[in-house]
């Protein structure tokens, strides 16, 4: 097990792998049920997905490659519930239907808005070269 996946680390990868099932479960269903009905919203819902697969993996592997994987995957879903977020709130007829990031994640407690934040921290805190330093 890596640093980045131990003690705080673990539950972090636990919320993330949660946030990639329950994302992809919608996905899934959003886009085999209704995809004529919002495929923008849909469509981000599936590019949610895959980050948070990305991320609950890169977080859980050890390695400086992971690592960078892992930073690439948390600032990508930062900026994703960010834009998204915004757009959602300031353009609502593109988004007819709710993606996980909506509203900068409202429908998920926020937490979609607040855990790139604690992840970028936690990457901060393990970084390969920090013990180097």
């Amino acid at each position: 097990m890596t640093g980045r996946a131990t003690g705080p680390g673990r539950l972090l990868v636990a919320v993330y792998g949660v946030f990639a099932l329950a994302a992809t479960a919608r996905a899934v269903f959003q886009i085999a049920t209704k995809f004529e009905e919002a495929p923008i919203a849909y469509l981000l819902s599936a590019v949610a997905a895959v980050v948070y697969i990305v991320a609950t993996v890169s977080l859980a592997r050890p390695g400086i490659r992971a690592y960078r994987l892992s930073v690439v995957a948390v600032t990508t879903e930062l900026v994703g519930v960010l834009v998204v977020g915004l757009l959602s709130i300031v353009d609502a007829q593109a988004f007819p239907h709710e993606t996980v990031w909506s509203g900068f994640g409202r429908g998920y407690g926020f937490v979609p808005l607040f855990l790139p934040v604690l992840g970028l921290l936690w990457l901060r805190r393990t970084r390969p070269d920090r013990a180097v330093r």
